[in-house]
């Protein structure tokens, strides 16, 4: 549905001190009682200057404008020059810089009496002066147009949003009898043609007859085709009709279009019919120019300012542009006669008789279009194309229905039939920079949008699934996330598939949705569908569904290992052995403390605290998200010298250096300590120095080691020899002193075992 605003203007001709205003006021609209409304404006200011080469208007105080442009007398005359502006702004009293009116305007092929030449008009925001100057160009002898004058339209207030935001009061109007104001060119009146359209007169008048199309001079002997005009002369193709044709249904749905109402259109300054061409078998793009600073909240007003300025002070019966759109993406009806009908528009010189005209509010010369604006031009290029079975990325022949050059030098004849993408630019078929040096190469963007497939499709991630190397695995609940080069708006849905089968259907703007997979190998991907129909699937991906948690082939253990031992922290190692049936990706230690290992790791130093129970809780974790626990307990014993069984001769020493502040010392030949225990692995904890010595480790009565405890440096409380067994059992370990020539003292600190 359309969003429509019902209101209705009427036109009021208010003359006073030498300045036109054409006004635009609310109709009889039983909603508009109690509005704050202001009407449309459009008023012209005279240039100044005897000269041929050269005319100016001073700074000059203004009522308040928001568009403007420079038009003179002639029709078929051209302006060949420069025409800049400055503006002061309402909102800081600053003027701008000098900026250039777009001079290369699309003529009429058939202009009316009162129809005028004119710049393209410029936004240039709430402004209250204006300063002009129009110079003719270096090297030509043709004068400056006759009759110039700088054109300004304020847009009013003709809505309740309008006249609630910032700024909506008017400023000073120019004083009446100002020496610079002077009378613009007279309305329209309603029942005379204001664009060259042969009716039949209503107030005696006689019909307008065809005018010269314009050319590099100031008048042509050409005789076009294609006019903004009811009286076209013959083509090689139908002649546009008054008649209401029937709207054909489209291929694609029609997107959101504001319409006349919804934008504060006057109907009652352009009260002719509308006319209506065959079909639509192009759509050109143009941009509007001006500045692309806009709010959005003034788009209505730029549209219905474009439109006082065709037709109020260009002459044109209508505005010349079949549909508009503002930098985020709204979509505005322009000419009337119908959204869905073929109505013959005058935005493309010389070939209006088949084609649609989109414009793009804003200036496109040095800054890309937004990715709104080309969405909504490709939907309704779609739709528009839709309607007659077209393809929007495909081309058509045209009957060009005038003599001229392209902005590419292309030469057309009238008459001939000449081939055109579907969807083309403005400079396609006239010699005009238009859209837009940024814009232009943005139109194939636009027509694969429009045509489809969906562009740019791929699945981005899968919620609930670990990838490991090119396959995912999961426990079954997925959800796929994905994106897509071409917008939503254009899409009908999105279809996630299972082994080649839809499984879920979600919308087009949706970006995710999940699913429950069954136990096995599946392949998983997106399928996007779009509005014509034509779909496009993303790379699949492999999955995993599995349920099977992983285990540990061997208990996480704590064994003790060499260095430094202290009552808080006793050095151990936390061993283990994990696997998986499908792919076992980590395993964490969740207390004492913390920490994550890859599925590759079986081993870990750590410290643990001596005379404390503690559990040592490890859990293996596979890709699809199963995992197991394993929690078993530990606790580190430190066995004084003074508990061991004990020959030969043994001295104590007291130091806080040592495990409990003492230890035992001997450089006795054959002295021996030996405890006896229950655990799972023992390690004999010493001090060392540069006079230590020797000694013997038995096991069990076995001797299995001699240790040497000589260091370079003196250290204290060292696990200098560990043992470990697979499982707690009853051991007895002695140390017997070597007695090694030049340093026979052995200095034992304890015995350190976990039970």
């Amino acid at each position: 549905m359309r969003r429509r605003v019902w209101l209705t203007l009427g036109a009021v001709v208010l003359g006073g001190g030498g300045v036109t205003y054409a006004v635009a006021s609310p109709s009889a609209d039983p909603g508009a009682t109690g509005r704050a409304k202001r009407p449309v404006k459009v008023y012209a200011l005279a240039l100044k200057g005897a000269a041929a080469d050269r005319q100016d208007l001073a700074r000059t105080d203004t009522s308040q404008f928001s568009m403007l442009g420079v038009s003179w007398t002639g029709a078929t005359t051209r302006l060949h020059g420069t025409a800049q502006v400055r503006t002061r702004s309402t909102a800081t009293g600053e003027w701008s810089a000098w900026r250039d009116l777009e001079l290369n305007v699309d003529p009429l092929e058939k202009p009316g009496r009162r129809v005028r030449g004119a710049s393209e008009p410029l936004w240039v925001g709430s402004s209250n002066g204006v300063q002009v100057q129009v110079v003719r160009k270096n090297g030509t002898t043709t004068a400056l147009p006759k009759g110039l004058e700088v054109n300004l339209v304020d847009p009013g207030v003709v809505t309740d949003a309008e006249a609630k935001a910032p700024g909506s009061e008017p400023a000073a109007f120019v004083a009446e009898g100002s020496p610079d104001a002077t009378s613009s060119s007279t309305p329209a009146d309603p029942v005379s043609p204001s664009d060259g359209t042969t009716v039949t007169p209503t107030d005696g008048q006689t019909a307008t007859s065809p005018a010269p199309a314009p050319t590099d001079t100031t008048t042509s002997t050409a005789t076009p085709t294609d006019s903004d005009s009811a009286s076209a002369s013959a083509s090689a193709t139908a002649s546009p009709s008054p008649t209401r044709p029937t709207a054909p249904p489209s291929t694609v749905p029609e997107p959101p279009i504001v319409d006349r109402a919804g934008w504060g259109a006057d109907e009652s300054i352009s009260p002719q019919a509308p006319e209506y061409n065959a079909d639509v078998k192009a759509v050109f793009v143009h941009h509007t120019d001006g500045a692309n600073d806009y709010s959005c909240a003034d788009s209505p007003s730029i549209v219905r300012s474009i439109y006082a300025y065709h037709v109020q002070v260009e002459g044109w019966k209508d505005i010349g542009y079949n549909f508009l759109v503002d930098k985020c993406g709204t979509l505005f009806e322009g000419r009337k006669g119908g959204v869905d009908l073929p109505v013959l528009g005058a935005h493309t010189y010389g070939w209006n008789r088949e084609a649609a005209g989109i414009a793009v509010l804003g200036d496109y010369t040095t800054t890309s279009a937004s990715n709104a604006a080309l969405a909504s031009i490709a939907r309704l290029a779609a739709w528009k194309l839709g309607q007659y079975g077209a393809d929007p990325a495909g081309t058509t022949q045209l009957t060009a229905g005038a003599t001229q050059k392209n902005y590419f030098s292309t030469s057309f004849t009238a008459g001939s039939a000449y081939t055109f993408q579907r969807i083309s630019g403005h400079r396609d078929g006239y010699n005009t920079q238009c859209p837009g040096n940024s814009l232009y190469p943005q139109l194939p963007t636009i027509r694969a949008w429009a045509a489809g497939p969906v562009q740019g499709l791929k699945v981005t991630s899968l919620g609930g699934a670990t990838a490991s190397g090119s396959t995912y695995y999961t426990k079954g609940a997925i959800t796929a996330h994905w994106k897509a080069t071409t917008p939503g708006s254009l899409i009908k849905s999105f279809q996630l598939l299972v082994d080649g089968k839809t499984v879920a259907t979600t919308s087009g703007t949706a970006t995710s949705v999940g699913a429950t997979l069954p136990l096995g190998s599946h392949t998983i991907a997106v399928r996007a569908v779009h509005q014509s129909g034509k779909t496009a699937t993303s790379s699949a991906l492999n999955v995993v569904a599995e349920t099977t948690a992983p285990t540990f082939t061997t208990t996480p253990q704590l064994s003790l290992r060499a260095g430094t031992v202290n009552t808080s922290a006793v050095p151990v190692t936390l061993g283990w052995k994990a696997t998986d049936d499908k792919a076992l990706q980590s395993v964490k230690l969740l207390s004492p403390t913390t920490a994550t290992f890859n599925p590759t790791t079986t081993s870990s130093s750590r410290t643990a605290k001596s005379g404390t129970a503690t559990t040592w809780s490890m859990r293996a974790y596979d890709y699809a998200g199963n995992y197991r626990t394993s929690s078993p307990a530990y606790t580190p014993v430190i066995l004084q010298e003074s508990s061991a069984a004990k020959t030969g001769t043994w001295t104590s020493r007291s130091s806080t250096s040592y495990l409990g502040g003492k230890s035992y010392s001997s450089a006795s030949k054959g002295a021996d300590l030996s405890w006896t225990f229950t655990g799972r692995s023992a390690a004999w904890v010493v001090s060392r120095a540069s006079s230590s010595g020797q000694a013997y480790v038995y096991v069990d009565g076995t001797k299995v080691a001699t240790v040497d405890l000589k260091s370079a440096t003196t250290l204290y409380r060292q696990a200098i020899w560990t043992k470990s067994w697979s499982s707690s059992a009853k051991h007895t370990i002695k140390i017997v002193v070597v007695g090694t020539s030049g340093r026979p003292t052995v200095t034992t600190d304890g015995l350190v075992y976990i039970k």
